[in-house]
């Protein structure tokens, strides 16, 4: 089939008959160059990359898929199935025989929260994985990691419990478990932090790895991950494991069979020639001239104006409260502490720890910044006393560490000669 055909139907229309010859001719050509360029594009635009999508879905192949490890499964005798309606059915069968896999979660439903927590009460077992799937187990001691969540990291087995396996595992620490509880047991860490954790809930248990690493396709031959796979869901007989797919975020549809990146194009393509029309005809129709900027306001006028705000709304307290955070902020850094959620007098005791003598006014100070941040009626004045006083406190600190640092000898580079 030709350009011309194609064409046809469109110059036979009333709309090009309304128009100029010359015009009608310009717009003809301007379409049969948009059809050959989508035709061209169709043939060259290479597929999707199965790589791209960073879905553990046990139907897709890429490397952060979940396509082996499913098949695995299925063909070492597990008796496995996708699940893909509501968890709710699925606790309402559910019993000490059922194994559930969720594998990095895309939502968080509140009715199938309390489905895992159903099956876990039946004496169910569910394996959770990632930030999402944390929060949907009771207990939600989940948290963001502090390593780099890009990269995979050799976490090593702790403790005697099967789920810890022979050897380390490479898993990529996004999140990791904060819960202290005595029935949680640590698999598995990463820099400290736990990375594979497993605690009873009812009459089942509970799994949570901090990423799906472990079973995708790209990784699951990767040092003891398989392994880790298979303590977690346990031995095949007498266990149905399903795995979810309804949590994943994504419906089966129509559009499923015609989606690519032609669509994208061809939407744009008709959004551009849609504005090219309007365009046509409204010529003029902008300003002339370019309206004036607005003269930008000088650091001194915003901070007045900033003042000015504190002052009409009386709010010293919250001025003082944004001081009192740097203060603890900054000083927490320079006494070496990870948390900075230390009180006035924890704060004072550390800062004595690590500078020796300090101001005998520093303890009685920290203790009234702190108890005036949730004064309603705080004066401005008296915000301001207590405001230089944290200031004068943090630049005797700095100072005290700079000279810390100043006299602290220069390390020899030693070489060892074999």
């Amino acid at each position: 089939m030709s350009i011309a055909t194609i064409l046809n139907p469109i110059a036979g229309s009333s709309v090009l008959r309304s128009l100029d010859r010359k015009d009608r001719r310009m717009l003809l050509i301007v379409l049969g160059f948009i059809v050959l360029l989508f035709v061209l594009l169709g043939l060259l635009t290479p597929g999707e990359d199965a790589d791209s999508n960073r879905i553990p879905n046990s139907y897709l192949p890429g490397k952060h898929g979940a396509k082996a490890a499913y098949t695995l499964l299925e063909r070492s005798g597990y008796a496995i199935e996708r699940w893909e309606g509501p968890l709710s059915e699925l606790a309402i069968h559910a019993d000490s025989s059922t194994v559930l896999i969720l594998a990095e979660p895309g939502t968080l439903p509140l009715e199938d929260r309390h489905a895992v927590t159903a099956i876990l009460n039946k004496g169910g077992h569910v394996l959770a994985t990632g930030f999402i799937g944390g929060l949907i187990l009771p207990g939600n001691h989940v948290a963001q990691s502090k390593q780099a969540s890009f990269a995979a990291c050799e976490a090593k087995p702790q403790g005697l419990q099967p789920l810890a396996g022979t050897g380390p595992i490479w898993i990529v620490p996004a999140t990791a478990w904060n819960g202290t509880d005595s029935e949680t047991r640590v698999a598995y860490t990463c820099a400290g932090e736990a990375v594979v954790v497993e605690y009873p809930v009812g009459k089942g248990r509970a799994i949570w790895w901090a990423s799906s690493t472990p079973l995708e396709n790209g990784s699951i031959e990767r040092g003891q991950n398989l392994e880790l796979l298979l303590n977690s869901i346990g031995p095949p007989q007498g266990q149905h494991i399903y795995w979810d797919e309804s949590l994943h975020g994504r419906v089966n549809t129509p559009w499923d069979y015609v989606k690519g990146p032609v669509w994208p194009l061809l939407l744009s393509g008709v959004f551009g020639l849609a504005l090219l029309i309007i365009l046509s005809f409204s010529r003029r129709s902008g300003p002339v001239r370019p309206l004036p900027q607005a003269p930008r306001t000088t650091p001194i006028e915003f901070l007045d104006a900033l003042g000015s705000l504190y002052r009409s709304t009386g709010a010293a307290s919250t001025a003082l409260q944004i001081a009192w955070d740097r203060f603890r902020t900054q000083t927490a850094l320079l006494t070496g502490q990870r948390s900075t959620k230390l009180d006035a007098r924890e704060l004072a005791a550390a800062l004595k720890h690590r500078f020796g003598n300090i101001a005998p006014d520093l303890e009685a100070d920290l203790i009234e910044a702190e108890e005036a941040c949730w004064e309603e009626s705080l004066k401005a004045s008296r915000a301001l006393i207590l405001i230089r006083a944290l200031r004068q406190h943090e630049e005797t600190f700095r100072a005290a560490s700079a000279r810390r640092i100043a006299q602290v000898p220069a390390v020899t580079e030693v070489k060892l000669v074999s």
